[in-house]
């Protein structure tokens, strides 16, 4: 009988593989409260995505992170104006804090021993909020004026606990260290 069953899991596993990849595809998905994004990229790690409305006149763009993620667990986007990687990226980061609401908030990622607290930017954040469904949280910010143009290093990252109202440690292996890159607002 087991070896009839194994078959049968495999086809079930793949299957719900295919309908969750499915079910993450950016342009595919409608934000609640009829928010709309222009633009948008599925990122390679961390079952993330980004979507974007970049506006040229003032050179600020509104964003809205999405990520899988557990209600105990943390996500955060950042722009690294400096360099690539994460110490010198400019956070938003997002969690359920011990009263049980949702954060968001602005960090500086400062060295790889950073506190996560709030902190200003060396850019202009306004309309930072959060919300968490579905296993999927998500972080919208309007960001900017930019002032390095349209392209931009980006680091996204998640993290499976918060203490003391601050996210800890995310994992120093695998898609966590691999969850940068480069993104331009004007072309994806």
């Amino acid at each position: 009988m087991a070896i009839t069953s194994t078959p049968a899991l495999f086809i079930s596993i793949l299957l719900s593989l295919v309908l969750i990849s499915s079910a993450q595809s950016c342009s595919e998905y409608t934000f609640p409260g009829n928010q709309a994004f222009d633009s948008c990229i599925d990122l390679p790690f961390l079952q993330a995505n980004i979507h974007w409305n970049y506006i040229p006149s003032t050179r600020t763009v509104h964003i809205a992170y999405r990520a899988n993620q557990t209600s105990t667990g943390w996500i955060a986007w950042a722009i690294n104006p400096t360099g690539t990687g994460m110490v010198g990226s400019q956070a938003l980061v997002a969690f359920h804090n011990s009263n049980g609401s949702l954060t968001a908030y602005p960090t500086p990622i400062t060295s790889y021993t950073t506190s996560m607290r709030p902190g200003a930017l060396s850019f202009k954040v306004s309309n930072i909020s959060a919300t968490y469904a579905n296993n999927q949280m998500s972080i919208f910010a309007v960001l900017g004026p930019l002032q390095n143009g349209t392209a931009v290093n980006h680091v996204w990252q998640a993290g499976n606990s918060v203490i003391n109202d601050i996210p800890s440690s995310h994992a120093t292996t695998g898609p966590n260290i691999q969850s940068m890159g480069t993104l331009n607002f004007l072309s994806g």
